[in-house]
């Protein structure tokens, strides 16, 4: 039975990393709104908002207009990515061979495992607390819970996470507008929610920073979502149905999150938001509480496939079909596990510094792939080369790629802030974190500079490269 055949005939998932043929290709951009707008509309998103004024202390009117730059600006780089998808057919980790060679991704790759494992249990905690409190039960059995429910999604894989996503935009969709409608003009919000708080530049540009994150860390897998797309899709619908669905979907919970938090701050997310939409609580507690479901089905289908991309780098004959995805969701399940029930304590705290890390490594990547996608390839690529063991045309390694990767790290680390470390930069001043913008103003023409001088050496005559004299000298 072929590949084709069998994908047509089950409702498992049989692909991996490997190509999606012309054949199988099916959908609209509609699909790319719904699955990113229903997947936010979740507890940890809401919990996101909560950070600017739970933990930076802003005022609402200035935690609002932080979370709305953040997602605007976070979702353009973030919606970039979905076009490669349908050009391409192939994972977006998968795709970063083209950029940093097949052994040089490996490192990328493995944070964006990390990454993906850090997302898993933070929407496990929370959605633990919300499981726990609706069914009384102890909270690790309740992480357990969400746990199991989410790698059943992710070894079906893509049609039910789609199809999950959707429902979720409607379902999600509508409580999130009633749970508005309810804490605001039913409830009412306690008098300090509006007046609490005080304005620093250092919270709002860390709400900014954190907001942005939110949407960037979605591009090491905005791909792996539209591979299955049409090629005819359009760099254009991608772009709009992704970039709209995305931050739409962000922003209103993360406003949620807002208003819970400066209405009840010493609350976790979980109580916070059961006590602003108190008389519907129960409601909206189990709908975002189940949505975590569905999208870390999400962050373990990707996830998956990124561990997948590293095996089969070191292993190329290694091509697993449904059943070695699904193994491998279940070793990155019990990872998550243990860092939920591990890190569950202080939750607010640790998710804003491993948010605000993380934005740190994946920068450099996520400019180092759009400008070699738009400015450089133009989408132009060998998809053959991307599976072979030497990289084909792209190598093992490409050094330009790595060094920009390294030195956007580095660059960012004076402009750096967190409860962790902060940077002299950010120090001086007040503790304000641009350090995101630094390594994309930075990154984005150094990247484009040194491949197009290396471009430039490889399009010489061949009489007239180093290798080429060398080799005349030799025959002469």
């Amino acid at each position: 039975m072929t590949d084709a055949v069998a994908s047509r005939g089950s409702a498992v998932e049989v692909r991996t990393i490997d190509h999606i043929p012309v054949t199988e290709r099916h959908g609209s951009a509609r699909n790319l709104f719904t699955i990113w707008f229903g997947s936010n509309i979740m507890l940890l998103t809401v919990a996101t908002g909560a950070v600017a004024t739970v933990v930076y202390g802003l005022p609402v009117w200035a935690a609002i207009l932080a979370v709305a730059v953040g997602n605007i600006v976070g979702g353009v780089v973030m919606a970039l990515h979905a076009a490669q998808g349908p050009q391409m057919g192939v994972p977006q980790m998968l795709q970063t061979r083209a950029q940093f060679g097949s052994f040089g991704s490996l490192l990328v790759v493995v944070i964006v495992v990390i990454m993906y494992v850090g997302f898993f249990a933070s929407n496990l905690v929370l959605g633990g607390q919300a499981i726990a409190s609706l069914l009384h039960i102890g909270q690790n059995a309740a992480i357990t819970l969400i746990g199991l429910v989410s790698v059943l999604g992710a070894i079906v894989g893509y049609r039910l996470i789609h199809a999950i996503s959707g429902a979720l935009s409607i379902v999600a969709g509508l409580v999130l507008v009633l749970a508005f409608v309810w804490g605001l003009g039913v409830n009412g919000a306690p008098a300090h929610t509006w007046t609490s708080g005080s304005f620093t530049a250092a919270g709002f540009m860390g709400t900014v920073s954190l907001a942005a994150l939110w949407q960037i860390a979605y591009a090491p897998y905005v791909s792996d979502y539209t591979r299955y797309m049409p090629r005819d899709t359009g760099v254009r619908p991608a772009f709009w149905a992704t970039y709209s669905g995305a931050v739409l979907g962000s922003l209103f919970p993360m406003i949620l999150g807002v208003l819970a938090g400066a209405a009840y701050p010493k609350d976790d997310t979980v109580e916070g938001l059961s006590q602003f939409t108190h008389g519907i609580g129960g409601l909206v507690i189990a709908v975002f509480g189940l949505a975590i479901a569905g999208t870390n089905a999400m962050n373990l289908y990707c996830g998956a496939l990124s561990t997948i991309t590293i095996g089969q780098t070191l292993f190329p004959r290694w091509m697993p079909r449904a059943v070695g995805r699904g193994a491998v969701c279940c070793v990155l399940f019990l990872a998550a596990q243990a860092m939920a029930v591990l890190g569950r304590a202080d939750f607010l705290v640790n998710f804003t510094n491993f948010m605000t890390l993380l934005l740190c490594v994946l920068i450099p990547w996520t400019a180092v792939n759009l400008i070699d996608y738009y400015a450089l390839r133009h989408g132009e690529y060998d998809i053959d080369a991307l599976f072979e063991r030497d990289g084909g045309r792209y190598g093992r390694f490409n050094v330009n790629a790595i060094v920009c990767y390294v030195l956007g790290v580095v660059v960012q680390l004076p402009f750096l802030s967190t409860t962790m470390y902060e940077g002299p930069v950010a120090t001086a001043l007040g503790g304000v974190d641009v350090s995101w913008i630094v390594g994309l103003v930075v990154i984005c023409p150094l990247y484009l500079v040194l491949m197009r001088r290396a471009q430039g050496r490889d399009a010489r005559p061949p009489a007239a490269r180093p290798d080429a004299l060398a080799a005349t000298a030799e025959t002469g």
